[in-house]
């Protein structure tokens, strides 16, 4: 049999407020990899963070090879072998890649750093596991994927025979998570091991050889992936079944939305046409989903529809009104929901309270202020009705902070928000990243119902399964074009693929001329904004005081 290298026996771990793991004990055997599997909040990855260092359990022991230790840091889990990818990369923007994984062990001759050595042992071991990276690239100029590439090598680095990798595919494309899967196996049959947390059953069919259940802080089962099915496991992680196809009712388009015209966005990086001349028009009622292989110009083309970046040229109109030049708060006002890419950078606050998060878009509005200073008991009323409808497992309620908040949870905040400002446009950039199955069945029937609702949604996703089940219309992006306006009913996810690819275009729709939209020469205003002068000196956001000053002298828009 083979033999245990980790035992975590009887692990309590407590928050203020919650149990965040109970009694639980946990197994990993040499050689294996091992899922983990959990709603959101489930406790996996603070039990991982256990294992790792960053927090001390409150009971139980955890054994190596037999022997009890104790970790106490990540340096104590480093010294016994043990490595960690996170969920969101603790990474270094300003560092090379070289310098972020050399950080903390550097090699030394005389205390001065050898590089060169580091170097020559770095690029030895990204072609023993086909990792490839650009050591000596800014970690703020790399994709994703190069990123998590370089938490890996991080860990190889150190020798770490016990690898534990939480969420890892949650913001990697098909073919990335392809390379990783591959990584994993390589990696086990080396005979290091391999903690997978992760919500995705095809994955832990796929590369897992066992597989435990968490629910709500508390072990549930730990079985064999062979003897069980994506249907077992999703019943054992939510309580219940989990339809996992989509039900639609039938569209009833209304007039359209949005309407994009001759857009273009030049990288900052390559100073290319990212987004190269794209037009598209996106009706009332219904779904448009924008698919391509990630890097293609839909992250670009997101940003700029919602204000992040501004657009060499072109126009993007909203119920008639061009938004190229109005401001982020302009937006927010007047009919547009935005569910960002990156949860952390773009759509939290996270030394700041959920009840805040949840009420971003409405505090400087009646109820929320009045003459300038912000009303707690509407902000924490409101908050409350969305922390129960949309199921955020938090803590302290609606003062917990943020950023303690799971990956899964914060990110179903944010959901919580974008819908329930019941705008004329919802444009969500991978919409359920992070989630689990129930988690994803709910943010998916919440979605259709803002369609049936006749408003207008476009979505980015790199998950073909969700570009398929979800939307109406399928509109996909090459290098920077629109290639592709495709029926998801009338095509198979193979021909899907070679539109992605670039084998496959449709020139017909490349060289179509799109019609004038109609442009409104009064501002759209709509009917629930009751627009009252700000007073910013009053504002009792102190951080915020003097950006709104500055905005305020320059005659700006507040955003």
């Amino acid at each position: 049999m083979t033999r245990n290298v980790i035992e975590m026996k009887n692990i309590t771990k407590c928050f203020p407020g919650i149990i965040a793991n109970d009694n639980i004990t946990f197994e990993l055997r040499k050689g294996e990899i091992h899922a983990l599997l959990g709603e959101n909040g489930a406790g996996k990855s603070t039990l991982m963070s256990v294992l790792f260092g960053l927090y001390r359990q409150d009971e139980g022991e955890i054994l190596l090879n037999g022997e009890p230790i104790n970790i106490n840091s990540p340096n104590d889990a480093n010294k016994y072998g043990i490595g960690m990818v996170h969920q969101h990369f603790k990474l270094v923007d300003v560092f090379s890649i070289l310098d972020n994984i050399i950080l903390g062990v550097e090699p030394n001759k005389g205390g001065v750093l050898n590089r060169k050595h580091a170097k020559a042992e770095l690029t030895d071991l990204t072609k023993r596991y086909e990792l490839h990276v650009d050591l000596n690239a800014k970690i703020s100029d790399v994709t994703v994927g190069m990123q998590q590439r370089t938490e890996i090598l991080k860990m190889l680095y150190r020798d770490n025979d016990i690898l534990i990798f939480d969420e890892p595919t949650a913001v990697l494309t098909p073919q990335e998570i392809d390379q990783l899967m591959i990584t994993m196996k390589n990696l086990a049959k080396e005979g290091k091991s391999i903690v997978f947390i992760t919500h995705k059953l095809d994955e832990i069919m796929a590369v897992c050889d066992r597989v435990t259940v968490l629910k709500q802080g508390k072990h549930i089962a730990t079985v064999d992936v062979k003897s069980t099915t994506k249907e077992e496991l999703s019943k054992m992680m939510v309580g219940r079944d989990v339809e996992f196809t989509i039900e639609k009712n039938p569209q009833q388009l209304r007039e359209k939305v949005l309407q994009v015209r001759d857009l273009v966005v030049v990288s900052p990086f390559s100073k290319r046409n990212v987004v190269d001349g794209v037009s598209f028009d996106v009706r009332g009622g219904e779904i448009v989903c924008i698919a391509g292989v990630d890097g293609n110009g839909q992250s670009e083309l997101a940003q700029a529809i919602s204000g992040l970046i501004k657009p060499k040229s072109g126009h993007i109109y909203l119920d008639g009104v061009d938004l190229v030049h109005k401001s982020i708060r302009y937006r927010n006002d007047h009919g547009l929901s935005h569910i960002p890419e990156d949860r952390q950078l773009h759509g939290l606050i996270l030394n700041d309270t959920l009840a805040h998060n949840l009420n971003l878009k409405k505090y400087h509005k009646e109820p929320y202020q009045k003459r300038g200073i912000v009303k707690e008991n509407p902000i924490n009323r409101d908050g409350k009705i969305l922390i129960d409808k949309f199921d955020i497992r938090a803590a302290q309620g609606v003062k917990t902070l943020s950023g303690s908040m799971s990956g899964g949870n914060q990110q179903k905040s944010i959901i919580a928000r974008e819908i329930s400002q019941e705008s004329d446009l919802l444009l969500s950039v991978q919409t359920v990243r992070g989630l689990d199955v129930g988690a994803i069945e709910f943010a998916h029937k919440q979605i259709l119902a803002e369609r049936d609702a006749g408003r207008a949604v476009l979505l980015i996703s790199f998950e073909l399964e969700e570009v398929m089940s979800v939307s109406d219309r399928i509109l996909v992006m090459y290098e920077g074009k629109i290639v592709g306006d495709l029926d998801p009913k009338k095509i198979t996810v193979e021909e899907l693929g070679l539109y992605m690819a670039g084998s496959k275009r449709d020139e017909e729709l490349m060289n179509k001329v799109h019609e004038e939209p109609i442009i409104k020469s009064e501002p759209h205003i709509r009917k629930d904004i009751k627009h009252k002068p700000f007073r910013y000196k009053k504002f009792n956001y102190p951080s915020y005081n003097k950006l709104f000053q500055k905005q305020d002298e320059r005659g700006g828009d507040r955003r």
